[in-house]
């Protein structure tokens, strides 16, 4: 089942609304798939206008970027330290924009979008002073 985008069926005031139409296709909205630690897979799909965007279902490496030496290598993820987006997502290794992966070369906060760009990168944080 879709998740439906259109106009709510409620008034603010919580009156009922008569709805003028039934739900239409553009206003359905696309299955939650969110992209995980594993092997790396991904997902090509249609957009209104015929464009085409990529999802990542899973995804072991990223392009990290560091700002220090201003050169961008690839880095194997070994876990999700944090993420803004949803506590639980840390737990299910969910990667988001935002999302602080610890990797090999260190930390790492990912900034781009994996559901929509099809690509992971991040940049590298600075080491924590104690």
């Amino acid at each position: 089942m879709g998740i439906w985008q259109g106009r709510s069926r409620r008034k603010r005031t919580g009156g009922r609304l008569r709805p003028i139409r039934k739900k239409r296709r553009h206003e359905i909205a696309r299955e939650l798939q969110t992209a995980v630690l594993g092997a790396g897979t991904i997902k090509k799909y249609r957009v209104r206008g015929a464009g085409r965007k990529m999802r990542i279902l899973t995804a072991q490496t990223i392009n990290v970027y560091d700002p220090a030496t201003k050169t961008t290598r690839p880095a194997k993820v070994v876990t999700v330290r944090e993420n803004p987006a949803n506590p639980n997502y840390v737990q299910r290794n969910i990667i988001t924009k935002g999302a602080i992966l610890e990797t090999e070369l260190g930390l790492v906060r990912v900034r781009s979008r994996p559901g929509q760009d099809g690509v992971l990168n991040g940049v590298r944080l600075p080491a924590p002073t104690a």
